[in-house]
């Protein structure tokens, strides 16, 4: 419920994210598949290389055992997998929720399809949501995989954290072009511009283009480019499919163009037409501690606004909208530095003005995420990525509250009074609205009459 609120997402989704560390700890425990399933996917990006980042809910291996695809193997196996979660975490698997279909792919090969039921700790009515498995073993594996910690920031994070196996950064980047040339998804244009402007990634680009090539090869296809993306027939689905696939992922929804546009930049890069223009960093104070970095982990802050998402506005290259000083402004954020007595400062340039602003993240009174997106003067430096750990507070976080814009310029509420806030009881599902964020329920009643004992709801909608 605290990182539903850190997120400005609904719980369950978080609740998926939280279900989905524990499985994949539990893959890598076990013995017979921790060096032969290979992790790859938008959720190996989410979960090994940066935090900020879409939320994604499917887990995909590649398989180098094809011993590993018979159905009977993989019950069993995950059987154990749930008993192993259940006794490290709580977490509920049922068996009878265990399920892997066998079937050929468009290759003639076999893959597999799983399903698994999970129980977790907000105890959802109803039937069980289930996370999905994608095997296969017959994918071109170019590169050596790595192994990686997993970021799991909630308070049952192992002593030893989680790891597991699995793709490199540029086989990873390698592979989502490829995927965008076969299928044009939105996911696949989220995920291969998002790899693109991870600057303290720097993959290798000949690396990152031969692996490409060898993939495309493989696959039966054409090598991308711009052009031929444009052409293709799915480009028309892309753009109207872009909030449907990715809106329940994201905090707010990025515009489609602003990815769209930034396309060709990746190739130029790739290609090697173009060098990638390397931003510099915001100027940095003699005020400030030279050697402290921000998280990579998503943390709470502390503060009374959940700064999770101005650091995924930054990410995203999207304006937040702040009160600072009982004043709003329109900001790009660029980065967070502390100062030498502890003070954490968001470093940020006015978006109508282009002036320089440090704001004290204690004093921000508000922050809403924008649709409007913004072209960085400076380097990124919110959202370094990369297992790099970081202390998990207790602090409850106050909910996320957004405004539309008009024309790229935001209208103040009509009203004096303020927003409203709809909360959800999370046992019985009816909801109220309060003046505040706050979340705590008062008694009440379900909706057939009887008394229901939820206390804390949690935030569904923000009305102006």
């Amino acid at each position: 419920m605290d990182f539903a609120r850190e997120f400005g997402l609904r719980p369950d989704i978080v609740e998926k994210d939280y279900v989905l560390g524990w499985v994949i700890a539990g893959i890598f425990n076990d013995p017979a598949l921790n060096a032969a399933w290979i992790f790859k996917g938008g959720t190996c990006l989410k979960k090994c290389f940066f935090e900020t980042y879409r939320f994604s809910e499917d887990l995909d291996f590649t398989l180098t055992s094809s011993e590993h695809l018979q159905e009977k193997f993989l019950v069993d196996t995950f059987v154990k997998i749930a008993d192993w979660i259940y006794e490290k975490s709580g977490i509920e698997i049922p068996s009878d929720t265990v399920r892997f279909e066998i079937y050929k792919n468009p290759r003639g090969r076999l893959s597999v399809e799983g399903r698994i039921g999970y129980r977790g700790p907000m105890r959802q009515r109803g039937s069980l949501p289930r996370i999905k498995l994608d095997l296969t073993d017959d994918e071109l594996l170019a590169l050596d995989p790595v192994i990686r910690e997993v970021h799991h920031p909630y308070p049952d994070r192992p002593e030893g954290g989680i790891q597991i196996q699995c793709y490199s950064y540029e086989e990873l980047f390698a592979e989502k072009v490829r995927a965008l040339a076969e299928r044009e998804r939105p996911r696949d244009l989220y995920d291969v511009v998002h790899l693109y402007r991870q600057d303290d990634m720097n993959p290798d680009r000949a690396v990152v283009l031969n692996t490409l090539e060898k993939k495309c090869q493989y696959k039966g296809i054409a090598i991308p480019t711009i052009t031929s993306l444009e052409n293709q027939p799915e480009r028309v689905e892309l753009e109207a499919e872009w909030g449907n696939m990715l809106a329940h992922q994201l905090p707010i929804l990025p515009p489609f163009q602003q990815f769209w546009q930034e396309l060709p930049q990746v190739f130029e890069w790739l290609y090697g037409t173009v060098p990638k223009a390397v931003a510099r960093s915001y100027p940095m104070g003699a005020q400030i501690d030279p050697d402290w970095r921000p998280p990579g982990m998503v943390q709470f802050w502390g503060t009374k606004i959940p700064f999770e998402i101005i650091r995924f506005a930054a990410a995203n290259h999207l304006c937040v909208d702040l009160t600072y000083k009982k004043s709003r402004r329109l900001i790009e954020p660029y980065s967070l530095r502390r100062t030498k007595d502890g003070n954490l400062l968001l470093h940020a340039v006015r978006h109508d003005d282009g002036e320089h602003r440090a704001y004290r993240i204690d004093r921000i009174e508000d922050a809403s995420l924008t649709e409007i997106p913004f072209v960085p003067k400076y380097a990124i430096e919110l959202t370094p990525s990369g297992p790099i750990s970081a202390p998990v507070s207790n602090r409850v976080s106050t909910s996320l509250g957004r405004r539309k814009s008009v024309r790229g310029y935001f209208t103040p509420p009509k009203t004096s009074y303020g927003p409203k806030y709809v909360i959800e009881c999370p046992v019985c599902g009816k909801r109220f609205t309060h003046k505040t964020s706050k979340t705590t329920l008062n008694k009440h009643k379900d909706k057939q009459g009887y008394p229901c004992y939820g206390r804390i709801g949690y935030v569904v909608e923000t009305k102006y």
